[in-house]
């Protein structure tokens, strides 16, 4: 039921991604719908393709590791290699523009799709691969071993890969009440209700899935039009003897990275900067010490005017043994610079 898993994807995906973060959470729910009815690995990797949009970048990526298989289908290196060199320059993550950093779901798709087809089947070969590939390491392989085990039935999964579990079935997740056996049976639940929501049916203990032919979800695209173009250092604290930092941007916008810091024995707070762009006041920005809550960028804006834009923050009441640190501040435009690779 790939059409069901994308439409609630969908829905759910948007609560806090957009485009290419939505559509690697839609890939991943069209494969594992796949693997319940297909045993061809091959297939369900380009099956579940037609379920994302041929013009975004999540779509062209997972095509290139295709093809890349299609040409050498021994070399997972090489795919890998022609991810990082094509794939890895992001725009919208701070933490990854000009940087050796990604957590983006465009890549880590590839990495997930490199795992279950140079993997063949092999469900440790598979895992190893996914992992090696790097980035998001821990949910690349476990996505890819879903879905591979998915497929074979969990039955076929070898021993190595399920010792220990029957230890811990039974033991809560830490600050919830439920356990894998508790997600079991609410996960077979919420299966069963979608299956008869979409036409199958439940006889006994046996499902019958009425089959989706999958269906490309809308076309959207993060941060179109706009392109950065510089990375540097502010690297100023503000205190409370030193309130006020200025900086340049040449561009239409910009993302300044920073933190709120406290000595070790003070009690957390939320400290106030007041942000002036071109003199006018832009917002009142509230920065946590506590980084559970923290605001991982302190300001940004990515509608300014083309040009030399000036940036103040001032900061409000800062007692001693506090401070707002800031970190990087990154420049956009919306005159595409040319072919940038950061890897």
């Amino acid at each position: 039921m790939v059409n069901a898993a994308s439409e609630i994807g969908w829905r759910i995906g948007h609560i806090m991604n957009y485009g290419d973060g939505v559509y690697g959470g839609i890939y991943v729910a069209a494969m594992y719908a796949l693997a319940f009815v297909h045993n061809d690995i091959e297939f369900i990797v380009e099956e579940a393709l037609k379920s994302i949009p041929k013009q975004s970048n999540y779509y062209q990526c997972i095509a290139d590791m295709i093809q890349c298989y299609r040409e050498d289908p021994n070399d997972w290196k090489k795919a890998w290699f022609e991810a990082q060199k094509k794939w890895t320059s992001d725009i919208g993550c701070p933490d990854g523009v000009f940087m050796p950093f990604n957590i983006d779901a465009t890549i880590n798709g590839a990495y997930i799709v490199i795992g279950l087809l140079y993997g063949k089947g092999d469900y440790g070969a598979t895992i190893d691969i996914s992992t090696r590939c790097g980035y998001d390491s821990d949910c690349n392989p476990a996505n890819a071993a879903g879905i591979l085990g998915t497929m074979i039935g969990y039955d076929k999964i070898p021993a190595y890969w399920k010792q220990g579990l029957d230890k811990v079935e039974d033991l809560n997740f830490a600050h919830t009440e439920m356990s894998l056996n508790k997600v079991y049976e609410t996960g077979l639940r919420h299966a069963g209700e979608m299956i008869v929501r979409n036409g199958g049916r439940l006889d006994g203990d046996m499902f019958t899935i009425k089959y989706q032919q999958p269906e490309p979800v809308p076309f959207e695209k993060s941060f179109e039009g706009l392109y950065p173009v510089e990375r540097r250092r502010i690297g100023s604290s503000l205190t409370r003897k030193n309130r006020e930092v200025t900086f340049k941007i040449n561009g239409s916008g910009f993302v300044l990275g920073g933190r709120a810091m406290k000595n070790n024995n003070l009690p957390d707070v939320v400290l106030e900067i007041e942000v002036y762009i071109n003199g006018n006041l832009y917002e009142v920005a509230k920065i946590p010490t506590d980084n559970r809550v923290r605001r991982h960028e302190l300001t940004w804006n990515y509608d300014l005017k083309e040009g030399e834009n000036n940036i103040t923050l001032k900061a409000k009441e800062i007692p001693d043994g506090y401070r707002i640190e800031t970190q990087d501040v990154i420049e956009y435009s919306k005159n595409k610079p040319g072919k940038l690779i950061y890897y």
